[in-house]
């Protein structure tokens, strides 16, 4: 199963990384959420922290400033995931060209949109 990681994950409604997850859901993806205070958007269960134990990452979309980037940096490069989407406001050309260097797939795009769109 192909995972989706959504960092910045918010239990506010108005923020789209919250509605990225309820979207994803609804598509039946496979969501891990870590974001600043635990809680639930539906089912999916938001992380403080990073889990050590994940595999098989499709897609990090981030939502958060790049300065809050810095901490996972090696635990997003470690997983080797097929691409990061830096949704706006989250460029950050340090991470995105460790990704590169990394044969990770960058986008900057809107994740919800994609989503919308059919184009995920």
């Amino acid at each position: 199963m192909n995972t989706t990681i959504v960092i910045g994950a918010s239990l506010n409604p108005t923020r789209y990384s919250h509605k990225v997850i309820l979207k994803l859901h609804e598509l039946n993806e496979h969501i891990i959420a870590i974001g600043n205070k635990s809680g639930f958007i539906n089912q999916t269960l938001i992380f403080t922290e990073f889990l050590d134990d994940i595999s098989k990452v499709k897609t990090v979309t981030l939502y958060i400033n790049p300065k809050l980037q810095e901490q996972y940096y090696d635990k997003i490069i470690a997983l080797k995931p097929k691409r990061i989407i830096f949704n706006p406001g989250t460029e950050n050309d340090v991470f995105e060209k460790l990704a590169k260097d990394n044969g990770i797939e960058v986008m900057h795009a809107c994740s919800l949109v994609m989503l919308n769109i059919g184009v995920y």
